[in-house]
Formats: structure tokens, C-alpha cells, sequence
């Protein structure tokens, strides 16, 4: 069959670059329209409970994430050229496009009875700057009244004050959200020597924005790393331009072709799906060493080049194509889990990885049969006093301390059991932002003047129209909020409750000792004059932000700190029972939701597939070694090298507290879906030698070190460093991944090196008997002749 490929490859040249050529100009096109995406949504299957719920909410009151906040300490905030300064940055916010409401000390609102039309008038505090401090000053006596706003836009004890701007939601789903961020942040910047004070920015739209940004720029700087990385390697291996400037065609287009897979299956590149473009860089240059090794060990041997190329396609080609395939399975895996964001990176790496297969293969032949046969200078690589000390000392090791082998092994697994046991799974939101970034600095400025900016919301459903507004429910809401507030985890609430208190106090001229629920006799009056607030629409906007049009169903908005998926989860676990006893279960029927629940049940979902998507990549990489080596007993043996690096990892990740979270969970699969590689490649020649050796295991065993070890060595020193690239990242779990993948590589490097072919010596005929029986005869001689002369001759 290889032979086969070997000739249709290079008897149609130009048609293949050709085409390759038109594909890749297409996925370029496509390449340019890619969208960028950040939704903790996408964590949960379409199917969940807890994601049709938060839908359902947002369908009901909207967004609970679109508000961009903006922080200022300053004890001076009401001198009046410090508050001029804060209101015209207000105005300046307010003209931006995708701007929809701003809020602040200089531009908020009160309610104002008017028993004219029996109705609440929604009036600006100060529409314009105030003319005089004295004016500034009862502005501020105004503003200290009102009881809603207080600890939500105000902290009077720290002198903090907060911004609020609320985006539009197209906006928000969009690239221009980066845009606008970026606008916003500028605009700020401008204000700060009028303001005397640095500005603190957060809010989910700020975080969402900071992360989008974040995964555009380090797909390209990866991209970049990753090509000079792998491409200074490969010259330092080979010693050739020409060598390295085939490889970097061979990942530039395979790059392309990735990036416009995303565009092509109509998704949005991520945090995960921005790793892919350097991932196939560094697996395509592996695919390149593995290809060039052969080629000029074939011509060496023999100094035809043509016969090299054909050979190079017949004896690596099935090798390469088993371990790409097993890569590519490992990530498949994540196809098999229905959180879109996984499903769409498992896609798109998978379908990357047999690309840059294909690419590979007909590339590196291709071109080459076109180029000037390598010279000797290119070959002296396969002959340095370093290789081939390296080779000898990895068979003298395999030959003469075999014991010792097993011991260090396994005294490595028993480690590694102990470390996986420290493992811990916790998450939260900034987590992969690094210590010193500014989103922590500024939310931690949040966090501790407000508790915290993320949404968390309850919704009450009272089974009945109008209950949701009886006096009953909202004495329970109440309660609810006093009860949720208490947690210094939690901010204060937002709710229709809090509206129907600073609708009391405003139906009496704004006194603040009337911040209450009204009793029986004043709730009438003061509901009537709320329904027909500001006009009728003013008043049905105040309404729906916190309940619906059949007044049944109601929400309660709290801000809260990013705690982290552990203390959230006990935290829900503890406020549950709480919600249970104010609003009893046969009578309302109450739902926890918003984007902090979401996030905790997004990285629960994850954490419980990890497990299931490893098992699943071990079982479709043992069917494809069964495939190729026939003997269920050979690919126990092959995987056994290969479950110890996942081990390795496992300990890493326990010992120095790396904790399992959405950013760290894709490194088991990766790990083993590339170390298994180094499996194929050596049995693969064993195979070979076997055969040729009339299965003695010693000769083939020692035979194969010596043909593929250096190419070994070569591609994992290239995916140690091409990982690597990955610790420049700005995102600790990208980070962590980086160094994880990198360490569990190298040890995937000596474990295929010296413990594979340990244990083939060891087991000898026991294990390799059946399987010698079924190695096939490589093709005869002749055929090398014949696709040689239909190479010069395509009419043959």
C-alpha cells in the first residue's frame, strides 16, 4: 500500500502543489474572518440544567454581566474641580459607541413624587456641573440620602466611589467589545491628572475583554516562538537552510490551515482553540525530523535520491501516520464531551493534526525530489561523536542494567501515586491571570470596598401572578437578602425589595429614615404612583429589571468575590438550606444562577470528564497500536512506557499545588497522545528488523535504537522546547500546561528509550512469538527501480 502512495505522490507533483496551493489560499480567506470568543458558558453542555436555566434567566432580565465598572479612592472626590473632572468623564463615557447607560456620584438618579400625576418622576441629581461649591456640597447631601446606591456605587468610609457603565449587548458579543474596552480605558487614562487619582477598571465585560485580547495576542506571539524555537533546533541538528526551510513551509501552511478550520466549522477561537496554531508548528517539525532522518540515512546508504524519497513514504509513512493519528485521537477524545468549547478544540486539533500528516508527507518528498541531493555535509548530523555516543550509551543501558532500569521505574510510579493523591480541583475566574497583573490588583481593590464584582442572582418564582409583589414575599426577599449579605463573600443586594424601600423614600421627600418596605396601608398608594413612574415606559423599565410582566417571577442580584470553585461550592451548599427555610419549597420555587454558579458547574462538568476522555484516548490509541501490531500482548507492553509520564504528571501537578481547572485539564490527553509516539516509531522499526533479523530480539531491539533513537531524542528535544514556549504565556494554566507537557515529554523520551526495549529483552519470545508471525514482507526491491524510473518518466 505504501509503495502504492510512494508513487502517486511522486509521479503527480505539480498536481498535489497545486492543489495545496489552492486549499491553503482558501483557508487563509477563511483564516482572516475568525471570531473571538470568552463565554464561561461554554464550559456546560447545551443539555445541563444549570446552563438552560442561566439562559432562561438572561432571556428574562438580561444580562447579568454587561456592566464595566470604573474605581476611584479619593477623599476630595466632591471638591468642586475633582467632581467636575468625574462628571465630564461620565459625558466623554456616555458618547462612546456601544455605551448604553453610565452611573456614577456625578450622574445618578433619584425619584421625585409628583402628586400631579400621581407618578415618581426618574430626574438626574445634578444634570449639569454645579456652578459653585456650596451647590456641589447640597448635590452631596442629596447623593449621601439615597440608601440604594450605598456600598453599590459609594463607599463612604474608604472614600471609594464606582462608575458604572453598562454595555450593549451586541456590543459585548462581538470584537468590538475589545475596541470599546480599550476606549474606555484610554478615556480614563486621560482623566487621572484632573482626578488627582489612579483608576480601577473591572466588572466581567472589562475581564472578558482583557482575555479575548490576551488569547489574540499570544496566538500570534506563540506562533512566532514556536517557528523560531523549532526552526533554530532543527538547523542546530541538521546544519542546512534547506532542511529548515522546507519544515517551516511544511508548519506555515499547516498554521494557515488550522487557524481557518476554526472559521470553516463556523467557531470562535478561545483560550483553548488559540493553543492549536503553535501545537501543529511543533508536531509538524517532529513529523519533518522523522522524514529528513530517514531520507538521508537512505541516501547515504545507497546515494539515490529518488529510491531515499520512495522509502522515506513506504518504511516512515505508516509510522508517521499511526502516530499523528494517535496524537490526534488523544485530543478527538474532547469531541466525545458536549461542552462546546472542549468539542471545538478536540475538532479543531484533531482535524490540524492529520493535516499537518498529510501536509508532511507530501511536502517533504515532494519538494526535495525537486531540490539538489544533500551534499555530505548535510549527513555528517547522522555520524557526530554526541549522536552516536548517545545511542550507545542508551544500548548499554538497555543491555547491562536492566534491573536498575525497573527499580528507578519503579520507584517513579510509586512517587508519582503519592503525589496524584495531593491533587486538588479548585478554579476561579482570574485564576490563570498572573500575581502581579493589574485585573487582580484592581479587583482586589473591588473586593475589598464592595465584596467583589462577580454576578451571582436568585431567582424566586412565586407559582402565582401578582404574588411575587405581596407583602409576604418581598418580608421574605428581605430576609433573604440580610441572610445572603452577611457572608463577607457577598455584596449587597439589588432587588425589587431595595426598589420598593427607595420608593417609600422618596414618596416621603427623601428621608433616609424611611429606607424601609412599606406596611399595609402605604403600600397601595405607593405601588400605584411606581407603576406609572417617569411615564409608562420609564416605569414598565424599572419594573422589568427585577421582575416579570405576570409579577410571579423575581430576582435577587448580589456581587460577590471570585472565591474560587472550592469555597463556592461551599458556600451554595450552605445558602441552600438558608433559601429553603425563608421560601418554603411547596410554595416558591427558588434557583441559585449567574455567572459565578455557571463557572463552578462548568469546572465541575470538566473535572468529572477528564477522566472519561483520558480513558477513552488510552482505549482508541491501544485499538490503533492493536491495528498495527496485531497482539493485544504488544500493546500492553507498548503502553505501559507511555502510563508513566501521565503519573509523572499527575505527581507534578500534586506536588508543586498546580490544581485541576479548565486551563490545566487538557494535559493528561496531550501528554499521552503525543508520547506515544516515540512507541510507534521504535516498535515500527523493530517490526522492520525483526523480520529482516529472523526474530532475534537482541539484534532488532539494538537495530531500532540505533535507526530511530536519534530521531527520538531529536523530536522530543523539539517538543520539550516547542511546549516550553507555552511558560511565556501570561495565563498561569497556559503556563502551567507548558511546563507540565514539556517535563512529561522528556521522561516519555528515556521511558520509550530504555524501558520499552527493556522490556522487550526481558519478555523476549514470550510476548514477541505471535507477533513476529504476523509482521508482513516489505516490499520487493524491484519496486524501488520501478517508481524510480516512473519519477523521470511519468508515461511509465
Amino acid at each position: 500500500m505504501w509503495q502504492t502512495v510512494a508513487r502517486i505522490i511522486l509521479r503527480n507533483r505539480i498536481v498535489i502543489l497545486v492543489i495545496i496551493g489552492l486549499v491553503t489560499v482558501f483557508m487563509g480567506y477563511k483564516a482572516t474572518s475568525v471570531k473571538i470568543r470568552y463565554d464561561f458558558a461554554a464550559l456546560l453542555p447545551g443539555t445541563d440544567s444549570t446552563l438552560i436555566n442561566y439562559r432562561a434567566f438572561k432571556q428574562k432580565f438580561g444580562e447579568d454581566g454587561d456592566v464595566l465598572v470604573i474605581g476611584i479612592e479619593n477623599e476630595h472626590l466632591f471638591r468642586k474641580d475633582v467632581y467636575d473632572a468625574w462628571f465630564d468623564l461620565g459625558e466623554e463615557m456616555r458618547q462612546l459607541d456601544g455605551v448604553e447607560q453610565v452611573i456614577s456620584a456625578a450622574r445618578c438618579y433619584h425619584l421625585v413624587r409628583n402628586d400631579s400625576l400621581k407618578r415618581f418622576d426618574f430626574k438626574l441629581i445634578s444634570e449639569d456641573k454645579p456652578a459653585t461649591q456650596a451647590e456641589l456640597d447640597s448635590i452631596k447631601e442629596e447623593i449621601v440620602k439615597l440608601k440604594f446606591y450605598d456600598k453599590l456605587m459609594w463607599n463612604e468610609e474608604s472614600h471609594v466611589s464606582v462608575m458604572a457603565i453598562t454595555m450593549n449587548a451586541k456590543v459585548l458579543d462581538s470584537k468590538k467589545r475589545i475596541d470599546l474596552t480599550d476606549r474606555i480605558i484610554k478615556t480614563g487614562k486621560k482623566y487621572e491628572e484632573r482626578l488627582g487619582s489612579n483608576l480601577r477598571y473591572s466588572g466581567m465585560p472589562y475581564i472578558r475583554s482583557i482575555l479575548a485580547k490576551v488569547v489574540k495576542d499570544e496566538m500570534a506571539l506563540f506562533i512566532l516562538y514556536a517557528l523560531l524555537v523549532t526552526t533554530l533546533i532543527m538547523y542546530i541538528f541538521f546544519r542546512s537552510f534547506k532542511v529548515v526551510m522546507v519544515a517551516v513551509l511544511v508548519v506555515a501552511i499547516g498554521t494557515i490551515w488550522s487557524i481557518g478550520l476554526v472559521s470553516v466549522f463556523d467557531f470562535q477561537l478561545s483560550i483553548l482553540t488559540g493553543l492549536v496554531p503553535p501545537l501543529i508548528i511543533v508536531i509538524g517539525v517532529a513529523n519533518c525530523i522523522f522524514l529528513l532522518n530517514k531520507f538521508h540515512t537512505e541516501y547515504r546508504s545507497h546515494g539515490n535520491k529518488i529510491k531515499g524519497l520512495q522509502r522515506v513514504v513506504r518504511n516512515v509513512g505508516q509510522a508517521t501516520l499511526l502516530t499523528n493519528a494517535t496524537t490526534a485521537a488523544g485530543f478527538a477524545t474532547f469531541t466525545m464531551v458536549e461542552s462546546s468549547i472542549m468539542r471545538e478544540f478536540g475538532v479543531v486539533a484533531s482535524t490540524s493534526i492529520m493535516f499537518i500528516f498529510v501536509l508532511s508527507l507530501l511536502l517533504v518528498p515532494i519538494v526535495f525530489s525537486f531540490l539538489k541531493a544533500p551534499k555530505a555535509r548535510h549527513l555528517k548530523h547522522l555520524d557526530r561523536d554526541y549522536s552516536k555516543a548517545f545511542v550507545s550509551k542508551v544500548v548499554e543501558i538497555v543491555l547491562s542494567y536492566r534491573t536498575r532500569v525497573y527499580l528507578f521505574f519503579a520507584t517513579l510510579v510509586i512517587v508519582g501515586i503519592y503525589g496524584i493523591t495531593l491533587i486538588t480541583s479548585n478554579g476561579s475566574i482570574v485564576d490563570d491571570f498572573p500575581e502581579d497583573s493589574p485585573v487582580l490588583a484592581d479587583l482586589a481593590f473591588f473586593e475589598k470596598n464592595f465584596n467583589g464584582i462577580m454576578p451571582f442572582e436568585v431567582q424566586i418564582d412565586a407559582l402565582k401572578p401578582d404574588k411575587a409583589l405581596s407583602s409576604a414575599t418581598l418580608k421574605r426577599i428581605d430576609k433573604l437578602q440580610d441572610a445572603i449579605s452577611a457572608y463577607p463573600e457577598f455584596s449587597r443586594a439589588v432587588s425589587m425589595v431595595e426598589v420598593i424601600k427607595s420608593l417609600k423614600q422618596s414618596y416621603y421627600g427623601g428621608m433616609s429614615s424611611k429606607y424601609s418596605l412599606p406596611n399595609g396601608s402605604e403600600r397601595g398608594f405607593i405601588l400605584s404612583y411606581a407603576n406609572n413612574a417617569g411615564g409608562k415606559e420609564k416605569g414598565s423599565e424599572l419594573l422589568n429589571n427585577f421582575i416579570d410582566s405576570a409579577k410571579q417571577i423575581t430576582r435577587v442580584s448580589f456581587q460577590m468575590k471570585d472565591v474560587g470553585t472550592d469555597e463556592m461550592d461551599r458556600l451554595l451548599t450552605e445558602i441552600q438550606p438558608k433559601i429553603d427555610s425563608i421560601f418554603a419549597p411547596d410554595k416558591y420555587k427558588t434557583l441559585m444562577t449567574g455567572t459565578s454558579v455557571v463557572y463552578l458547574r462548568g469546572t465541575d462538568y470538566l473535572v468529572k470528564n477528564l477522566f472519561v476522555s483520558l480513558s477513552m484516548a488510552v482505549v482508541l490509541i491501544a485499538m490503533l497500536m492493536a491495528f498495527m501490531f496485531q497482539s493485544w500482548r504488544m500493546v500492553v507492553v507498548s503502553l505501559i512506557p507511555n502510563i508513566i509520564p501521565l503519573i509523572v504528571t499527575g505527581a507534578l501537578m500534586g506536588y508543586l499545588g498546580i490544581t485541576i481547572k479548565p486551563s490545566t485539564i487538557l494535559v493528561f490527553s496531550i501528554a499521552f497522545g503525543i508520547s506515544v509516539d516515540d512507541t510507534i516509531h521504535f516498535l515500527a522499526k523493530y517490526r522492520q528488523e525483526l523480520k529482516v533479523n529472523n526474530g532475534n530480539i537482541k539484534r532488532s531491539v539494538i537495530l531500532a535504537l540505533h535507526e530511530v533513537g536519534l530521531s527520538m531524542a531529536y523530536t522530543s528535544i523539539v517538543l520539550f522546547f516547542g511546549f516550553s514556549i507555552f511558560n511565556m504565556s501570561t495565563f498561569g494554566g497556559t503556563k502551567a500546561l507548558g511546563m507540565l507537557v514539556s517535563i512529561t515529554l522528556l521522561v516519555a523520551m528515556f521511558s520509550n528509550l530504555i524501558l520499552l526495549p527493556s522490556l522487550l529483552l526481558t519478555l523476549e519470545r514470550s510476548m514477541t512469538d505471535k507477533y513476529r508471525k504476523n509482521v508482513e514482507e516489505d516490499s520487493p526491491e524491484s519496486e524501488d527501480k520501478k517508481l524510480e524510473l516512473s519519477v523521470k518518466n511519468p508515461s511509465i
